[in-house]
């Protein structure tokens, strides 16, 4: 079953991501991809993420659509103007990738090539816009394209931020641009996250929670202090520090978070960070089984 008709049938729906390489070798990244073959819907392909230069977002997502798996294709603003992004749409539809996510981007600061000159030319919600427009069949100048693609097209929230009223004041832009589902940031707090699906679902947002799997009390420390949104509770750190086996607690953990708010979303979205076995594991101990195929 697809992505969208996994997401069209109110089925639990689930993901995780891969990144490209840095370099032509694509020997690890296809691993990982078959490992999770059967426990997803889709992969999501980041777009040099943290503003780390890999291989071409697209390459990768046309090497997992001929191995069969389906491919999120991420797409940030950082790199490429508007003539740059919907170029790359058109060209990601025509090998049948038409699952986008779309991002504004980390800025080149915090990437390996700090000389570079960033683009944002568009943002996330400027790139929702373009993607409608392109749906529409036409470019975002008015003109007529030859041949219409039919991308679906998601965005992404930030529940745990604080203050978090411009945060859902920005949800409900990417509504209006037209976002047909959401992948939150990674999220620990069920009852906050619970709070935030209250305003999704008035809004008639389709939602994946966002979960990276923490491995030690060290990694959501790290977290807290230097990834802007998320947050890691106290509670959480404390069962992290105090175990003997930290890494089957992350997964615990996680596992726990989905049981207590799948009721209230539209799945989930598995961020394992360099450690894809415990995917798996996490959907596990959830009671979450092989998807439909």
């Amino acid at each position: 079953m697809s992505f969208r008709d996994a997401l069209a049938s109110g089925e639990f729906v689930v993901t995780s991501e891969v990144g490209p390489p840095k370099g032509t070798d694509i020997t690890e990244m296809m691993q990982a991809a078959e490992a999770l073959r059967s426990r997803v819907h889709a992969l999501n392909v980041t777009d040099n993420q943290a503003a780390v230069m890999r291989m071409s977002t697209i390459a990768a997502c046309i090497h997992l659509k001929q191995a069969g798996i389906e491919p999120v294709l991420q797409v940030t603003g950082r790199d490429r103007n508007r003539i740059g992004i919907q170029s790359d749409l058109l060209g990601a539809a025509s090998f049948g990738i038409t699952t986008v996510l779309a991002l504004t981007g980390d800025h080149v600061v915090v990437g390996d090539h700090k000389e570079a000159k960033p683009v944002f030319d568009l943002d996330s919600v400027q790139i929702l816009e373009a993607v409608a427009a392109l749906n529409s069949g036409t470019d975002l100048a008015g003109n007529e394209l030859h041949g219409t693609p039919e991308l679906l097209v998601g965005a992404v929230v930030t529940p745990d931020a604080n203050p978090i009223k411009p945060q859902l004041a920005k949800f409900d832009k990417k509504v209006r641009a037209g976002a047909q589902y959401f992948q939150t940031q990674a999220v620990y707090d069920a009852q906050n996250f619970l709070g935030f699906m209250e305003h999704a679902r008035e809004r008639g947002a389709k939602v994946l929670a966002g979960i990276v799997v923490l491995r030690s009390a060290r990694m959501a420390r790290f977290m807290n202090k230097n990834i802007p949104g998320i947050a890691v509770p106290p509670r959480l750190i404390n069962e992290l520090e105090n175990s003997d086996n930290p890494e089957q607690t992350g997964v615990t953990i996680a596992a726990r978070f989905i049981e207590e708010t799948r009721d209230h979303c539209d799945g989930v979205h598995i961020m394992a960070v360099g450690a894809d076995h415990l995917v798996p594991l996490v959907l596990d101990a959830a009671g979450i089984g092989e998807v439909a195929q």
